[in-house]
């Protein structure tokens, strides 16, 4: 008995794992942070974010991260500087590694869908984005 309760949980928690390569899809666009979990699980929710992290992947599964600050006219503005990625799905999870002429790391995404983006680093420490919704200001007609 306790051989096959042992293959139904292995069955169930293999069914439930997402295929790395679903994930891809989601990643293009602007992200904001929307919550930190330490490695020793204590949070930190953000608020606001002054700025919001736009991740550009092409076909070939390269691409950059950037750092933009939107305004209320539905614009961005921007550095130079960006953070080249190279996405690679290694032992059933998919990684991004990250290259800037100062550092190379690696992140690994644990979730994305049209809404959400959980990321892990090599700390341990979890990042949760949401997707970005840019604030417009319409102007009124009044006198």
């Amino acid at each position: 008995m306790k051989k096959y309760t042992i293959l139904i949980f292995s069955l169930v928690l293999l069914s439930c794992s997402k295929d790395p390569n679903s994930l891809i899809k989601h990643l293009n666009g602007y992200w904001e942070i929307d919550e930190v979990i330490m490695a020793d699980g204590s949070k930190r929710e953000y608020t606001y974010n002054d700025t919001v992290d736009f991740l550009s992947i092409s076909d070939s599964l390269t691409g950059y991260r950037k750092k933009m600050k939107p305004s209320f006219n539905g614009t961005y503005t921007t550095s130079d500087d960006s953070e080249s990625l190279i996405l690679k799905i290694e032992n059933d999870s998919l990684h991004i590694y990250y290259t800037t002429p100062f550092a190379n790391w690696k992140e690994t995404v644990l979730d994305a869908t049209d809404e959400k983006l959980l990321i892990i680093n090599d700390q341990k420490i979890k990042y949760l984005y949401k997707r970005f919704e840019p604030i417009t200001v319409e102007k009124s007609n009044s006198k």
